[in-house]
């Protein structure tokens, strides 16, 4: 079972964070500093899995990483999940998020979090892998936008009828209304 997706530059900043397991902030916050200070050591050459941390479950958990660029995607997992699998996981993770942000970068992943993350969700849920085929993922993914577009245009529809209103000139109509001519009988009434 997948424990904990990490993804930090390589400063150590975290870009993005998903924990599976319940920790309290500030261990979440340790558990990023040292998965950051064991995968940062290591030269590109060498093998991507080591063990976990201390703090995330030692020799139990297994950290996978793969470091693309200027950033480190991290999976925390125990020892059921096939190494090969997970390094195919991020792989697949890392080609949705290109094709989705056109050539990702730590930008995408700062400014765009609701959407790496229901990415994200569409891969993995309660730790648990749900999704590695990538064009399926694409297609929950245009699903997704055709939804968002659909309820902006609602979410617009106010907006647009406070605009016609402003643009009708009411006050000026009512002046250029006419009124019919009331019957003599309602002149002639006394209050």
């Amino acid at each position: 079972m997948i424990k904990a997706i990490l993804v930090f530059n390589n400063h150590g900043k975290p870009r993005l964070s998903k924990f599976y397991q319940y920790f309290n902030e500030d261990m979440q916050q340790q558990i990023i500093k040292e998965t950051f200070q064991l995968v940062s050591k290591r030269d590109d050459n060498v093998c991507n899995f080591l063990e976990g941390g201390s703090l995330i479950g030692g020799s139990d958990y297994k950290l996978i990483y793969r470091h693309y660029a200027t950033l480190y995607f991290v999976f925390c997992v125990d020892s059921s999940e096939s190494e090969l699998g997970i390094l195919d996981l991020i792989q697949v993770f890392v080609e949705t998020l290109d094709k989705c942000f056109e050539n990702v970068c730590e930008l995408d992943l700062i400014f765009h979090v609701d959407k790496v993350h229901y990415i994200l969700n569409e891969l993995v849920m309660g730790g648990m892998v749900l999704e590695t085929n990538m064009t399926e993922i694409l297609s929950r993914i245009e699903d997704q936008n055709r939804l968002e577009k659909q309820e902006a245009g609602i979410a617009a529809a106010p907006a647009r009828a406070v605009s016609a209103v402003k643009n009708m000139n009411i006050p000026q109509q009512i002046k250029d209304m006419k009124l019919p001519d009331f019957p003599q009988a309602i002149k002639d009434l006394k209050f």
